[in-house]
């Protein structure tokens, strides 16, 4: 089955694909000849993504799926929330934000702040035939003080899920990916479109 994936993200894209395996065959914005800046002004996960799937879905027709995701933390009242890649600033075209600024300015606003819990949320929106359908995936943990690891990207080198002692970004992508708030939306919509 061809899906489109509504991003030019190729850490999603890579990510994604992975998850989904040989039975679902990814296309990327590029690949269908949509060079367009999709919008993604709601400030909720859900609204994004599914935002982002209608544009592709009201333009070209194509079964689609896109994602937002991002870090929640408690302390900072959901921050960066919706704002995660663009949490320093707004990036630069063609970029999907500038990951080190991310981090500094977050481990900046959590200077003297003990609850470091937060969590990582994707929202997943599959539309087939027209029908939108909506996949979440919530991965629980914890901010550390100063980045370890060197895979992954955005904020995998601060996060370090529970029931773990190594960040997202010292785990290698076999590792990550059962347990990661997007390998977790991805099953759910897996499971779904094995049933339809």
């Amino acid at each position: 089955m061809k899906l489109c994936l509504a991003t030019n993200n190729t850490h999603k894209i890579e990510e994604l694909q992975s998850l989904l395996g040989e039975k679902f065959q990814l296309q990327t914005l590029n690949e269908i000849g949509c060079f367009d800046d999709i919008p993604e002004t709601s400030d909720t996960f859900d609204g994004n993504s599914l935002q982002k799937a209608m544009y592709i879905w009201e333009r070209f027709q194509l079964n689609c799926l896109a994602d937002d995701s991002g870090l929640e933390v408690d302390a900072l009242d959901g921050e960066p929330g919706v704002f995660s890649a663009r949490y320093a600033g707004t990036p630069v075209a063609g970029e999907h934000g500038n990951h080190e600024n991310n981090m500094q300015k977050l481990l900046k606003n959590l200077e003297g702040i003990e609850n470091r819990s937060a969590q990582f949320r994707c929202v997943i929106t599959l539309i087939t035939n027209g029908i939108a359908h909506h996949f979440e995936g919530i991965i629980r943990g914890k901010i550390i003080h100063q980045k370890q690891g060197s895979k992954g990207f955005g904020y995998d080198p601060l996060f370090i899920p529970d029931g773990y002692d190594r960040t997202f970004a010292e785990m290698n992508i076999e590792e990550k990916n059962p347990i990661s708030h997007r390998g977790l939306a991805v099953a759910k919509m897996i499971e779904f479109l094995k049933q339809a």
